[in-house]
């Protein structure tokens, strides 16, 4: 199985607002940058839609050591809210609804083709990969803002 390094952010003008996303794929130290952006998102699922679209571009199962500084992405895998919130018709402990469940259920199908380690890292805290990804996702939604 191929060892790939993932590295994910999401950042989002206002929240909702535009949002962008940057990955970087890396497999034998060549590296791929991604990103987009959606014109109306929240912070939240722009972290989740790095992580998707990282793993998507992906051509074969792999195993993956994702770089996030999001706690929502690395503790709704990790520790296994995501899964859970599924098993339970998208609902929380507190019987409330689960946030941005089509993009989890998107990623919890990945992770069964993937195998994905986490990794978190703390955000603008000069982790080189991670400042990328932060440029490629504010660049993407500043572009969003200027051409509307």
């Amino acid at each position: 199985m191929k060892q790939i390094e993932l590295f994910t952010d999401g950042a989002c003008s206002g929240n909702p607002g535009p949002g962008g996303w940057g990955a970087i794929l890396r497999y034998n130290g060549v590296e791929k940058e991604l990103s987009g952006g959606e014109k109306d998102t929240t912070n939240n699922r722009m972290e989740l839609t790095a992580v998707i679209k990282g793993l998507q571009a992906l051509k074969e199962p792999c195993h993956v050591v994702l770089t996030t500084d999001s706690k929502y992405v690395s503790d709704g895998i990790s520790k296994g809210w995501a899964q859970s919130w599924k098993n339970n018709g998208w609902r929380k402990a507190d019987k409330k609804p689960a946030l941005n469940p089509d993009l989890w259920d998107e990623l919890l199908s990945l992770l069964t083709i993937h195998e994905v380690e986490i990794n978190w890292v703390k955000g603008h805290a000069g982790h080189p990969e991670n400042e990328r990804c932060d440029k490629l996702a504010v660049d993407y939604y500043k572009a969003l803002q200027e051409n509307s």
